[in-house]
Formats: structure tokens, sequence, C-alpha cells
């Protein structure tokens, strides 16, 4: 009989989906940090300008992000040849060049507020690697979108599109996606997704007086997918919106996941939720979409549509009260090194991301996973 410690319950698990597995490794200041696919089919295509395209939208720009600037040039060491998947294991590694360790050295036994300082330790007994948030980093979001851009690929010639925008940022909001095929061909081109011109404006000046009095500000991406056929998503456990917002909420500052009306539906009445149906051009369609394209958490041939909360970026430059774990006093700190003053148009990528391994690892359990 095996004596069991509370050591032997730190499970580190990193690794997402059924079919189409993903498994995240390697901390903010490592050498490197990566991705592994598996259970992705043989033949894909895999466009490396496309995924360097991917990428550039989540790199820091101007003065509303983060000065760390990383090459971020994908090296793909397995699992493709020729430009297409094997069916083998795909390996993606980033090199990690541009750190500051020593901004974290000074401050390593005090516990940043609203960061995982805490619970790491907690967790990993103290053996987390600290520098730049470690693991908890939204650095290793890097590799995620990387392994998006091969699936986003993969469902646009399926006929299936993913787009984001900046719903809402303080008190400015932009418009709801209207014409969905031109709105999202336009917020794909954007480095800052917003769809109304006057309101990209009000949020970036909004995000660039928060910086300036050294705080941070948060905000609401709204994404819609189309072409997603009928009959996707398992009841219960495996629903369409259980799965994404699993996985959704593993994306650093997410806070928040509604489907479709979500929390707007506590107002409305079934007259008023409920979406008709209807025939049009010989396919069932609803009139409204207020559930977001999903009914028993299973796909009904709408727009997928959701809405996802982005909390103000924990890192800044105001003095906060906090604890050192090392005297077990109580202390007041100010946070040093390079830190976005808004995350949210940074994020927008890495939620198509994980929307597309979602969507792809849903439909490859439902129609196998040659179907992309």
């Amino acid at each position: 009989m095996r004596c069991l410690t509370d050591w032997s319950v730190t499970n580190m698990k990193n690794v997402y989906g059924n079919s189409i597995t993903v498994t995240l490794f390697g901390e903010s200041h490592g050498e490197q940090i990566g991705a592994v696919i598996d259970g992705l089919a043989p033949g894909v295509e895999v466009d490396m300008e496309f995924i360097r395209k991917q990428l550039n939208l989540r790199k820091p720009h101007g003065k509303i992000s983060t000065q760390r600037v990383e090459t971020d040039e994908p090296h793909i060491v397995s699992g493709v040849f020729e430009g297409k998947t094997t069916g083998t294991p795909i390996c993606i590694l980033f090199e990690n060049s541009n750190t500051k360790s020593k901004d974290y050295s000074k401050t390593k036994d005090l516990m940043r507020p609203g960061h995982a300082d805490y619970t790491a330790i907690q967790k990993y007994h103290g053996f987390a690697d600290y520098r730049g948030g470690g693991h908890f980093s939204g650095r290793i979001t890097t590799p995620i979108v990387a392994v998006g851009a091969i699936l986003i690929k993969a469902l646009q010639k399926k006929g299936i599109y993913i787009g984001s925008h900046i719903r809402k940022c303080g008190p400015i909001e932009d418009r709801r996606f209207e014409d969905y095929t031109a709105d999202i061909a336009k917020v794909n081109d954007l480095i800052f997704p917003v769809l109304d011109e006057k309101a990209a404006e009000k949020m970036h000046n909004y995000m660039l007086e928060a910086a300036g009095e050294g705080d941070s500000v948060g905000g609401v991406l709204e994404t819609v997918v189309t072409g997603m056929p009928a009959g996707v998503g398992e009841p219960w456990f495996d629903t369409m919106e259980s799965m994404l917002a699993h996985a959704l909420f593993s994306v650093p500052a997410v806070k928040g996941v509604e489907f479709g009306e979500g929390f707007g539906f506590a107002d409305m009445k079934g007259s008023e939720a409920n979406d008709a149906f209807e025939i049009q051009g010989g396919k069932v369609v609803t009139k409204t979409n207020h559930n977001g394209g999903i009914n028993g958490g299973i796909t009904n041939g709408m727009p997928i549509r959701f809405q996802t909360v982005v909390k103000p970026t924990p890192s800044i430059y105001k003095k906060q009260e906090t604890i050192n774990m090392a005297t077990m006093e109580n202390e007041v700190m100010q946070i040093e090194g390079r830190h976005d003053p808004a995350i949210i148009h940074r994020a927008r990528v890495v939620v198509d991301s994980m929307t597309a391994i979602v969507i792809a690892d849903m439909l490859a359990l439902r129609y196998g996973t040659d179907w992309l």
C-alpha cells in the first residue's frame, strides 16, 4: 500500500483536447516556450506566412503595449514535411531572447496582487519559476496562436470563419457584428480590432490615459464563428459551450464568458429569448440568434456568438499593498519592468486561436480526425 503525501497530488496538466490535443510548455524567461499538437490529420496545409501574420497580431504595438518585443519566429521541428502535416505530433518552438529577469529577482518574495505568484507557491511548494510570471505568463499564449493559425486556416478551407473585436473597453463601446462575412474579414486584418473608427480612437486614448496614470484597463471581446454545421457538441459535460468556456478560461486574464445574450437573458421573457425557426432556401435557420448558435449544448447551424471578459492587466506601476513570503510581514510594493496598460487587443488573436482549437477538436470528435 502506497502512502500518499501532499506532494503526490501536485499534478501539472497542460494538455487540452480529445481527438486533437494541444500541450503547452515553457516559462516566460526560460530558454524556449512551445506546444505539441497531436491527432491532427495528415495533409493539412501549414502556411508559415499566415502563422507569422497571426503572431504579429499578438505582438506588442505602440505605447499601449509592453516594450518587451520578441522575434516570435516559429520553429516547427516535427510533424510537418513539405508544407503539410504528416499526421504525427507537431512540435513548435519559440526562443525567449528579450528577457530582463533582474526586474523580478528584487521582488521575488513579494506577492504581486492579481497575479498567480501566491497560488503558484502554494501549488508547487516554492519551486515555480517566478521570473515574468513563469508558466503563468501571457507569454505562453504565443504557441497557442501558432497552433491556432494552423487550425484557423484548415477551418477556413471548410468554410468556417472566426473573428473577434473589442466590444467594450471601459465606458467605450464598439458596434456589434452586423455583416458577419465583411466584419470578420475586416477585424482579422486589424492590429487594433475595433469595427467603428471613432470608437477605436476613443479606446486607444483611454488606454494611453491609464498608462499615463501607471494603471491598466480591461474590456470585452465579442467573437463570432460562421459556417458551423448543426449537430456538433456532446450533451451535458462536453457541450459546445462547456468546451469553449473550458479553453477560454485557460487564457490568462479571462474572467468571464457568456454565450448569445448571456446574462442579458435575465431581463428577457421566453417570448423574447426564443429563436423562431424557419426555412430559407431549403435550409433550417432561426429568425434571431439570441442563443448564440447553440441549443442543448449542440450547434444549430447559426453563427456561434459569445463574449469574453478580459480583466485589467494586473501589473501596474502604482503602489500596492501585499505580503512578503520570506518575512511573513505586510509590505507595500511598486512593480518595475515592462508591462501592458491593456492586453485586450493582443488577447483577441489568442481567443480566436483557442476557439479554433476547440472547434477543430469538436469537429474531429463528430466526424473523425481526417475531416479537416
